[in-house]
Parts: C-alpha cells; sequence; structure tokens
C-alpha cells in the first residue's frame, strides 16, 4: 500500500471516528554468542566421560520450555474490612495494592469521587451493591473519597466520605491489577488466550507481541456500536474477545486485561487526538526490556510506550502514532 492511498485509509478512519464521536473511548532481539572454552582432556578423562551417563543432556532434551510465569494479581472487595454505613461501604485496606473498592445500595443514581490534589475523577458505580475496583492512579499521597446520591437533575449529595494517604508498594501496582475499566479474572476468556501466549514466550516482549498481533487481527472498529454507546459505558474485555467487534475503549480494555495478567504494567488512557480533537483511548505500557520496532509503532525500553490498537487495528502505522505529540492524557486507568 503506498502512502497517499494509506493516509487516506487513515483520514477515512479519522472521519468515522468524529462522526460518532460519542467514542469513549513484532520485534529485535539481541542474539548472543557463547564461545566455550576448549578444556584439554587427559585419556583417562575422556574415558571417564565415556562411563558417564550425559544427565545435563537428557534433562534439557526432556524440559519442556518453560515460558513466562507471573503471580496473577487480584483486586477484591473485602466487606470485613470496609468502613461506612448501612448503604454505603469503602475498602481501603489495599492502598498499598494500588486500589480502592466499595460497595453501595440506594434508590438514585449514584457516584464514586476520588480526590487527590487538584485532579478529581468521578465514577458511575452500581447502586444494587455490586462491588467496584478503582485504582489509584495519581500515586501516592493523601486522598479523599466520596459516595454520591443523585438528588435531582444533575446535582449530588454526598452519602460518605472518607480520607486516607497512600503508600504503594510501586508506581506499578494500579496497572497490574483489574478494575472496573479491566474487568477480568483468572478464568476469563481474554487471560486464558493470554496464559496460552506467556506459555510460548521466552520475554515479556514477547508476549505483547502477541498480545498486539492478535487485537490487530481478530477485533475491528464497531461503527455502530460507537453511534449509538450511551454515557457510563463498561466494556466486557470477553465480550470484545467474543464477537470481534469494539470501539477504541474495548479495543483499550481488552489489551490492558491481557498484558495486566501477565505482569506487564498497562495502563487505560483517555484523551484527544489532533489535529481534529478526537475523544479517545488508548494504552501505555512498561518494560525494561530492549526496545523494539515494528511497521506499525515503536517500544522503548524502561519508559512508558504508547500503543493505540484502535488505529493500528484499521489501517494506521508508527507514522500517524509518532512520537506522541499528537495525543493529549486527560483521564488514566
Amino acid at each position: 500500500m503506498n502512502r497517499n492511498k494509506k493516509s487516506g485509509n487513515i483520514r477515512r478512519f479519522m472521519i468515522q471516528l468524529l462522526m460518532v464521536s460519542v467514542c469513549l473511548g513484532c520485534g529485535g532481539s539481541k542474539e548472543s554468542t557463547v564461545h566455550a572454552a576448549q578444556e584439554q582432556v587427559t585419556p583417562a578423562s575422556v574415558a571417564e566421560e565415556e562411563l558417564t551417563e550425559p544427565a545435563v543432556s537428557e534433562t534439557e532434551e526432556l524440559t519442556e520450555p518453560a515460558g513466562i510465569t507471573v503471580p496473577f494479581e487480584t483486586a477484591e472487595f473485602h466487606r470485613d474490612q470496609a468502613t461506612g454505613t448501612s448503604d454505603v461501604l469503602i475498602d481501603i485496606s489495599c492502598m498499598a495494592q494500588g486500589y480502592v473498592a466499595l460497595s453501595a445500595v440506594a434508590d438514585a443514581r449514584l457516584k464514586f469521587q476520588v480526590m487527590k490534589d487538584d485532579m478529581t475523577y468521578n465514577y458511575d458505580i452500581a447502586s444494587d451493591g455490586t462491588p467496584s475496583v478503582f485504582p489509584l492512579q495519581c500515586g501516592d499521597g493523601h486522598y479523599r473519597f466520596r459516595v454520591m446520591k443523585n438528588i435531582v437533575d444533575k446535582k449530588y449529595a454526598e452519602l460518605y466520605s472518607t480520607e486516607a494517604d497512600v503508600k504503594m508498594k510501586d508506581e506499578f501496582q494500579p496497572f497490574i491489577r483489574p478494575s472496573n475499566y479491566a474487568n477480568y479474572n483468572q478464568n476469563s476468556k481474554c487471560i486464558l488466550k493470554a496464559n496460552d501466549m506467556a506459555k510460548k514466550a521466552k520475554t515479556k516482549m514477547d508476549i505483547v507481541i502477541s498480545v498486539y498481533d492478535f487485537i490487530c487481527k481478530n477485533v475491528t472498529y464497531d461503527t455502530e456500536k460507537a453511534m449509538n454507546v450511551k454515557s457510563g459505558y463498561m466494556p466486557v474485555p470477553d465480550e470484545t474477545m467474543t464477537t470481534g467487534k469494539g470501539i477504541c475503549f474495548d479495543y483499550a480494555s481488552l489489551a490492558a486485561s491481557m498484558l495486566r495478567s501477565q505482569g506487564i504494567p498497562t495502563k487505560l488512557i483517555f484523551g484527544y487526538v489532533s489535529p481534529s480533537d478526537v475523544y479517545h483511548a488508548w494504552n501505555m505500557i512498561y518494560t525494561e526490556e530492549t526496545g523494539w520496532i515494528t511497521v506499525e509503532f515503536k517500544v522503548s525500553g524502561k519508559e512508558w510506550n504508547r500503543i493505540d490498537l484502535t488505529f493500528s487495528a484499521n489501517g494506521a502505522d508508527g507514522d500517524f502514532i509518532g512520537d506522541g505529540e499528537n495525543y493529549t492524557d486527560v483521564y488514566v486507568y
């Protein structure tokens, strides 16, 4: 495909996204050569070696590749450790693991507010007591948590609030676990698929490549869904994987779920893409391994890297994503 045609495809795709502005939304490796030292052996030592069973060689031949295995990091609501009222419970027992959880019951629409410094996140939550989990994406520091009930029109009243000082194990904790925005568990279809990929991988970057290729090849942009999606929509990664269709939010949530389950820190980001200021969702991943390059995007070692699966799966390449200057991050999950 020549560059003009490729650019045309990208423009058409961007136009589709603008028409549906409600949208809420593998690689180089180092080769090493081992030079074995040549040892001089006497005939006696040769005889001994011939009589000795080559245990190491046989073990190597019988051992299957181990692949990549990491502990599965959970995020759960602990009712017995939560504080609040008869209708609202907030669990701050796992702040060191980078998340807060809650459950609330009401006869009206509810919102959960997370505040730190000058940043505020407002979340829609279930009013039937279904637990919710949200990341502490603003890092260490003092947080305030509020559950708000809709009174009239767009006005809300506080039902319960609490405050806490957060000190996480490390900065990656919020981005290696499930949440309302990357909703999965150990038995999720997409996680079982990621586990299969990990079994064949030699490095975590191999997993990133496999997940990227899988989503690009198996998920297409759902224009009709984007035109009809309602405020408060939350993706279901397994549904996206099963239907093979989704909007930008679905792409980013599926990628975050699969990669996080394998211990790869992955952010789900909402923001704007210029020059058309499309409100969009994409991912950023962190890797400590050697950077690698594909025709779609570039990844550098030991830093966060931007990955836009929606555009990549639909024809855009690294020239479009570029150095990320045309992306404006607004919200991180």
